[in-house]
């Protein structure tokens, strides 16, 4: 099973970090190259526990639906969405925010499973968990400018 594991760190509270990793604005706000969007289930606004929501995206230029449902939760320091339907066999995702002094560490952990085998365990080494890993630095990278910036104001509501 694949892990991803990536890491930033900001200087902006631990509730505005974690409000905004789960708002799903946010996330469409971050994916606009791929054409991401919410289309079923919770669509806007703050995920909590036991929303699902549907996405549709354009990856490797192919229309993609992924259902995903928040598992576990306890605010403000950890969440995981997990897979319910979509391309990959299985996924969660673990985000997990730890403070030290005035800093936010930010720590996604992705932990998936390709469909179909061994070819799947080929697209793996191949391209896809390198195509994974530059979807969350980019998303990451995306997300410590909107904290810094102050523009985290337009996704949440403090």
């Amino acid at each position: 099973m694949p892990r991803i594991v990536t890491c930033f760190e900001t200087k902006a509270p631990i509730e505005i970090v974690f409000d905004l990793s789960r708002s799903i604005d946010f996330h469409m706000h971050t994916q606009k190259r791929h054409h991401e969007i919410a289309i079923k289930g919770k669509t806007s606004g703050l995920s909590e526990l036991g929303d699902s929501v549907t996405w549709r995206a354009r990856h490797f230029g192919i229309p993609q639906f992924l259902t995903a449902k928040i598992t576990q939760y306890d605010r403000p320091n950890h969440f995981r969405d997990s897979m319910v339907k979509g391309a990959f066999e299985s996924f969660d995702h673990d985000h997990i925010f730890k403070v030290e002094g005035d800093t936010v560490f930010i720590t996604d952990i992705f932990e998936y499973v390709s469909p179909f085998y061994w070819i799947g365990n080929l697209a793996d080494s191949l391209f896809l968990k390198r195509y994974m890993t530059k979807f969350f630095e980019r998303k990451n990278q995306i997300t410590k400018e909107v904290l810094e910036s102050g523009d985290w104001k337009h996704f949440v509501q403090k």
